[in-house]
């Protein structure tokens, strides 16, 4: 059956084992991925380890701190990176592509769906993109921090039908199995809903909420809400990635929303790094969440940050609870001399071409967990 995966691997994976090289790894996942591809399957792989190589080839036993150190690391590794690739898939007759990314990169409309069209490209051509952000060039504002959420929304962008997360644990746990023996296994999760929960529980501090697992539950968040399968697995052993992409259930799986977000919303939600913020009133809120409303400028209660027009924010609810994100019609400054005026009294008193909309409900999508925040009462 023909179908487009998207396959992350991280540093844990790439730096090896023991009795288990970096370079017997990459060859067991292109001998898996390869299998995959013949069998009628697209593949997007995104792949961490240009710093590791690099500190690798310096000698260097620690990572560095600094971000021109990180980011000259990077360029060593990079090329080592894609040559070990290559050499990985060539007996397999698979070519591969090297696809670098900054969160910049997604966050323009324009470039996102160029970045669509690229990678879409690259698989018609049977091709076997290998993603990974340029953390050569990334500013610390403009990194994802993790190659989690990279391959979220290269899943988004591609319109993958599933997204492997394959990682040094064999599956989720309700708490770190490393500190609490009670701790239970979790082989599926249903709904958005249960994501959330288990995201909360993450967030309590410790090995469990400080690690990769946080961010490995925020990328099956963007993925599922797009109507996208999620699949957390053990990757170090290739048979579990064999049978894992033929159908077995290894892992924990995450079922896709059974009413996904279009790649737009999905966009507008996750890939945007947020300029300013906004609080609303109930009255707000509840047109917001209710009636799929756009926000007005009678409904804001504050305005926080230095941003112009068409500005990504970050919209909280009357309890301070983050509701929405989206495009800002307008500046900063504007909108502080339209707060809490109606319609028709901005386009008399600040702006004759204003109509009071501060987020059009086009350019707006809802982020609030499913069952939360509560809505407030009518007054």
């Amino acid at each position: 059956m023909s179908r487009t995966l998207v396959v992350k691997v991280g540093t844990s994976l790439l730096r090896g084992r023991e009795g288990q090289s970096t370079e017997a790894f990459m060859a067991d996942l292109a001998r898996c991925l390869s299998a995959e591809r013949r069998r009628g399957s697209q593949v997007v792989l995104v792949t961490s380890g240009a710093v590791g190589l690099g500190c690798r080839e310096l000698q260097r036993s620690q990572r560095p701190e600094l971000v021109e150190e990180l980011q000259a690391a990077a360029a060593i590794g990079q090329g080592q990176l894609m040559g070990l690739y290559d050499r990985a898939f060539r007996p397999h007759c698979q070519t591969v592509a090297q696809v670098l990314l900054t969160r910049s990169d997604l966050a323009s409309r324009r470039r996102f769906l160029q970045a669509s069209r690229t990678l879409l490209q690259l698989l018609r051509w049977g091709v076997l993109p290998i993603v990974n952000e340029n953390d050569t060039l990334a500013t610390e504002e403009l990194r994802f921090g993790d190659n989690d959420t990279l391959s979220a929304l290269v899943a988004v962008a591609i319109k993958a039908d599933e997204l492997i997360l394959l990682t040094d644990v064999d599956r989720l746990y309700s708490s770190d199995p490393r500190s609490n023996a009670d701790a239970e296994p979790i082989k599926v999760v249903r709904s958005l809903q249960e994501l959330e929960a288990l995201s909360d529980a993450a967030g309590d501090g410790g090995r469990w909420g400080t690690g990769g697992m946080t961010t490995k539950l925020a990328a099956a968040r963007i993925a599922t809400a797009s109507g996208i399968a999620v699949r957390l697995a053990d990757g170090r052993d290739p048979t579990v990635i064999d049978q894992l992409l033929l159908g077995s259930s290894h892992g924990t799986r995450f079922l896709p929303s059974p009413e996904p977000i279009s790649d737009r919303k999905g966009w507008l939600a996750h890939a945007l790094v947020p300029k300013g913020q906004l609080q609303v009133d109930a009255g707000a809120e509840r047109a917001l969440l209710l009636k799929g409303a756009s926000l007005l400028a009678v409904g804001v209660r504050s305005v926080q940050g230095d941003f112009e027009a068409q500005a990504p924010l970050r919209i909280l609810g009357s309890s301070g609870q983050e509701l929405a994100r989206g495009l800002s019609s307008c500046s900063s400054s504007t909108l502080q001399r339209m707060l809490g005026l109606r319609s028709g009294t901005i386009s008399s008193t600040v702006d004759n071409g204003l109509n009071g909309v501060v987020v059009h409900r086009d350019q707006l999508v809802i982020t609030a967990p499913p069952g939360g925040p509560t809505i407030p009462p009518p007054l």
